[in-house]
């Protein structure tokens, strides 16, 4: 869910924080982080990720992108094969492969919270424009831009498109996108976040005005958190990478963390450590020296 412009210099050298314990987990972002600005994963990443699996540490996408646009590291899954999709709003199995997903858990955004959240957005930016994110669907308003490269299901106001008689009314809303035309980001997101309050979890994944909007309490965090306490894993066993303000939350939980040399100021500040940038296989070169750590 990011345009992968650079948003600060990159480091030549992580810097690395000193582990509480051994890691058993490592969650990583995808754009921006484990993925090139050309949405490829090299293969000095891949060969670091199935050597990590290989020692036994287990590795989570986490990701604002949703499960049908997984195909990009879907080759790459090892062990349980689960990904975290939609800034935690579900929990995909990849191992079906390409179309082939299955959602083990879905977060949803309650259709009132969201019709609450355009409602409050439309009077504290007007000009502000929406899409809706289902498991299965996608929908768009008529002026929110082509920005996911993809053919909405349907065009219509966000209004209609949450209703209780809309299309795809029987499947659950993963999230709802907003963006203003003119607003800076940051800006867009602060006021955003005072308009909406506790109704949902609003953040950002992209260079542009582009706001993504979950569920109350619905975060990378948050769902990463579920997925460790089902097998046993305490934030100190884990190691987390990201770029951009969606991950800040995850940075923060995990034991030990890593903002990666392109990355946001407030993952920066959030992060315990930093490692070069995602051009430059920042999470493979972190990853390479915990195992060489662990000989």
């Amino acid at each position: 869910m990011r345009e992968n412009d650079p948003v600060t210099s990159a480091t030549r050298q992580p810097e690395t924080p000193a582990a509480a314990l051994p890691p058993r987990l490592i969650a990583t972002d995808l754009d921006g982080t484990l993925l090139r600005d050309d949405k490829s994963v090299s293969e000095r990443t891949v060969a670091a990720l199935a050597a990590a699996e290989e020692a036994g540490i287990e590795v989570f996408f986490v990701t604002g992108r949703p499960a049908r646009w997984m195909d990009v590291v879907s080759d790459h899954v090892h062990g349980h094969g689960l990904a975290i999709c939609g800034n935690g709003a579900a929990v995909v199995d990849l191992h079906g492969g390409p179309g082939a997903h299955r959602f083990v858990k879905v977060r949803e955004l309650a259709r009132e919270n969201a019709l609450d959240a355009v409602r409050l957005l439309r009077e504290a930016a007007p000009g502000t424009v929406f899409a809706v994110e289902q498991t299965y669907g996608f929908y768009q308003e008529p002026a929110y831009p082509k920005l996911h490269m993809e053919i909405p299901d349907t065009l219509a106001p966000a209004e209609r498109l949450l209703a209780p008689d809309a299309p795809g009314a029987g499947e659950p809303v993963l999230k709802i996108l907003a963006f203003h035309h003119e607003l800076d980001p940051d800006a867009f997101l602060t006021v955003a976040r005072r308009a909406v309050g506790d109704r949902a979890t609003i953040t950002r994944s992209s260079p542009s005005a582009l706001l993504e909007i979950s569920g109350p309490g619905v975060s990378k965090a948050s769902t990463l958190e579920l997925c460790c306490a089902e097998r046993g894993i305490s934030p100190e066993e884990v190691v987390a990478f990201g770029d951009m303000p969606n991950d800040v939350e995850m940075l923060t939980w995990a034991g030990t963390s890593y903002a990666m040399g392109n990355a946001h100021p407030a993952v920066v500040a959030a992060a315990s450590g930093r490692t070069v940038a995602n051009n430059e296989d920042g999470v493979a070169v972190v990853i390479e020296k915990i195992l060489a750590e662990r000989l």
